[in-house]
């Protein structure tokens, strides 16, 4: 029965939550509040603000859903805790993006473009006679909009012969068409070409030209019966093969093709190009006839919404004509909210792929402000990822806006300004993994200075001094320039040699463009190698230990043990991804999704392996007694002990411990990692390799997602990269990664137009005195020169 005084509880209550790493945790959380949960990367966290506080929220949501309704919807599972009191409805903002969507933009995200849309429909001006078009007829994503040649994309994509056949001294059977696929497809294509009687022997650039023409570009969908060569203790039957060309191929699999890696590989033998018939606007003719203020509805979705807005302001002024003044005054109020989280520089046409998360999580932040929803609790997944200082200061207004507007705001946060303008704090941790889960404080920030265990007090109260670097001196430069892409327009850049440098500027300045243009050209550069935070895979099978190259060492390992070979069992037998060795009852999933007809699908180990992966016969092999499903149970940490003595698997995990990954269990799926642990990963693999060669190291934001104590030895090792002779370049939002840099690169001043030069460059120092530059008094604060 529930307690009357619940209702008036000001307490979220939760009990027991013993989610991923969580120990049980016992936490009260009052609402009404701008609450941050912080701690090192792996503490627990996250699993206690999303995956505890908000999974039980939804889960309650959905449980007053209709039955029907609620297996149309994406349900998350019930969260392991024991009870949860005095808990308000939930929305989450995460960092998380769905499958970027070509259609999918600024615009879209915000509605903005509806309102737009809508404005141009009521209010633009018609040619004389043309009928009123319905704001429809304005969306490049619908059939009475899109331009019909490109089908509102914008782009025409095609191909050429160069492009499919990169070396015509090559024969079809030897892989002249290197756009066909591998394998059996590609063995049947060259099959149906010998059947129709084409030489697949001859070099490409022997065969008659009009046959090469047809092999690539035919759209015809020949049938022939196909005689496959005998191979040795194989029976082949004859089959009945379909001839698809080239060209066809390649634009299907572009076109229909789910898989990322199909997908890129097919975008290898493309070129784009804007549509000749709507010069990329993406619209019909009819559409493009509408003006408003003097410009169609495609120049102005390419303004920077701080230029649209000024577009737009004289309509919604008194006396202006009363549809438009209306609509106007929403579109402005909308973009109000936008401009204010920093993000002015986008344009409503901007795709939705080219931004960062950080970027699209304060899109949906904005609109969320102007939902008017108050009673709720909002949890949120690091806001000022990707934001410069200036920017946090206008995130921390907004937050403070909705916890005005009657919301309780959750957030997970590594940002100290951040944490410092908390009404209440969670510190979670003392570390990561095993060694964290437990909730160190809870209450008011400046108690948090009496908590000795706590990773985030020396942060907080009593912060290091930057260590002073002597004098660079570079050993050469690497220019880059003049660059002219994006707001950059004719800028030579100059990096110095064997150093750390720190691209530093606003959101939108321009500085991964800057970096964008390094290149292995260098003077003296030997390699280039790029560390972004893109994932390492995007299912679970892809994982720690397989991205790293450690688990090949490790089948190898089990292959070679006596009772494998006893066995006749080979490598591939302990690969949870191929028959043979995985459980077949769930594929090597390790689980099974369960069906309970109103409730939520849930998932539960695999009745047969029990979460293994594997079947009963490969977990008989043993490697110092453990199973090879048990060594994916290990951490890092321990794994590093059990194989000490095996160099080529020690050199992987002792590099992941250096990064700070020693929390991570070696099996743990891709999709489980954030992107700054993701990132770290592919550093960790590139410390592991020998590296003779001068290296151009670029990482792009590489403290994203990063509690300082974890930024702390991800820089020491980019300082150990620099001390072994190579360069390191990072883009960079932190001002104590700044601060301990040897040179500074700053753009701005603004973003978008108002950015795309450099400020200030040079020490630390020197860049912290900066006049005119937006990051300056940030640096000088961090350097311990006051406000600069």
């Amino acid at each position: 029965m529930l307690d009357p005084v619940s209702s008036h509880d000001p307490f979220v209550r939760v009990r027991g939550a013993r989610e991923h790493n969580l120990k049980g945790v016992d936490v009260d959380i009052p609402r009404d509040t701008l609450t941050v949960f912080t701690g090192v990367s792996g503490s627990g966290k996250s699993s206690l603000a999303f995956g505890t506080v908000y999974a039980e929220a939804q889960r309650r949501y959905f449980e007053s859903v209709a039955p029907y309704a609620r297996r149309l919807i994406h349900q998350i599972g019930a969260p392991k805790v024991g009870e949860i009191t005095g808990l308000p409805p939930a929305v989450s903002l995460e960092q998380r993006r769905a499958a970027p969507g070509a259609r999918s933009s600024v615009g879209t995200v915000t509605t903005l473009s509806n309102s737009l849309r809508m404005l141009y429909s009521r209010a633009g001006d018609y040619p004389a006679g043309a009928p009123r078009l319905d704001s429809d007829a304005f969306s490049p994503n619908t059939a009475a909009g899109a331009c019909p040649s490109c089908h509102g994309l914008g782009l025409i994509h095609d191909t050429s012969e160069a492009l499919l056949v990169p070396d015509p001294g090559l024969s079809i059977r030897e892989g002249a068409v290197a756009s066909w696929p591998g394998a059996w497809q590609g063995k049947n294509l060259r099959d149906v070409l010998a059947a129709l009687g084409h030489d697949v022997d001859r070099p490409w650039r022997e065969l008659d030209p009009k046959d090469r023409e047809w092999i690539l570009f035919t759209d015809e969908r020949p049938v022939v019966t196909v005689h496959p060569v005998r191979e040795a203790g194989r029976i082949q039957r004859p089959y009945q093969g379909t001839y698809t060309g080239a060209r066809r191929l390649v634009l299907r699999t572009y076109a229909d093709s789910r898989s990322p890696a199909l997908r890129a590989k097919a975008e290898r033998f493309l070129t784009s190009a804007p549509c000749p018939v709507c010069g990329g606007t993406r619209l019909r003719p009819e559409a493009l006839a509408v003006t408003f203020a003097g410009r169609t509805i495609a120049e102005l979705a390419a303004l920077p919404l701080t230029a649209l807005a000024e577009v737009l302001a004289p309509s919604a002024a008194p006396g202006a004509p009363e549809t438009a003044r209306v609509l106007a005054e929403d579109l402005l109020a909308r973009i109000a909210t936008v401009t204010e989280l920093g993000l002015g520089y986008l344009g409503l046409d901007r795709a939705t792929p080219t931004l960062s998360t950080g970027e699209l999580q304060r899109l949906r932040l904005a609109t969320q402000l102007r939902s008017g929803l108050f009673g709720v609790v909002y949890v949120l997944d690091e806001p000022s990822a990707g934001l410069h200082p200036a920017d946090t200061e206008a995130l921390l207004v907004v937050l403070d806006r909705l916890k005005a507007a009657g919301n309780s705001v959750f957030v997970v946060e590594h940002h100290l300004d951040v944490v410092r303008h908390a009404d209440w704090l969670v510190d979670v941790g003392p570390l990561a993994g095993d060694h964290g889960g437990r909730v160190l404080h809870s209450g008011p920030p400046e108690l948090l200075a009496h908590v000795e265990e706590s990773a985030t007090r020396r942060f907080l109260f009593d912060p290091a001094p930057v260590p002073e670097r002597p004098p660079l001196v570079p050993d050469g430069w690497l220019r880059t320039g003049p660059v002219t892409r994006h707001n950059l327009h004719g800028v030579d850049a100059a990096f110095p040699r064997g150093a750390l440098t720190a691209v530093t500027g606003v959101s939108g300045s321009g500085k991964s463009t800057l970096v964008g243009a390094l290149s292995e050209e260098g003077e003296g550069v030997g390699r280039l190698v790029t560390v972004d935070q893109k994932p390492i895979g995007r299912t679970p099978r892809s994982n720690l230990a397989t991205y790293t190259g450690l688990f090949d060492v490790v089948r190898k390992l089990y292959a070679e043990t006596e009772e494998a070979r006893a066995r006749g069992y080979r490598v591939g037998r302990f690969s949870f991804n191929v028959p043979g060795g995985r459980c077949e009852t769930c594929q090597g999933e390790g689980s099974v999704s369960v069906e309970l007809l109103f409730l939520p699908s849930t998932y539960a180990p695999c009745p047969d392996c029990h979460g293994a992966r594997y079947n009963a016969e490969t977990l008989q092999v043993r490697l110092r007694g453990l199973t090879i499903s048990e060594v994916l149970d290990l951490t890092v940490e321990s794994a590093a002990d059990f194989f000490a003595d095996v160099p080529a698997a020690a050199r992987s995990l002792t590099t992941l411990l250096d990064v700070g990954l020693g929390y991570l269990r070696l099996g743990q799926p891709a999709t489980e990692l954030s992107g700054g642990e993701a990132q770290r990963i592919k550093l960790a693999s590139e410390l592991q390799r020998p590296r003779r060669a001068h290296t151009l190291y670029v990482l792009d934001e590489p403290t994203t997602g990063l509690h300082p104590a974890d930024a702390e030895v991800l820089v020491r090792q980019l300082r150990g990269l620099v001390d072994g002779g190579h360069t390191v370049v990072v883009v960079e939002h932190d001002m104590d990664v700044a601060a301990g840099a040897d040179w500074v690169i700053d753009l701005g001043p603004g973003g978008g137009g108002a950015g795309g030069r450099i400020v200030a460059e040079g020490p630390p120092a020197r860049v912290a005195r900066a006049a005119g530059s937006r990051t300056a008094p940030y640096l000088a604060r961090a350097l311990g020169l006051g406000d600069g």
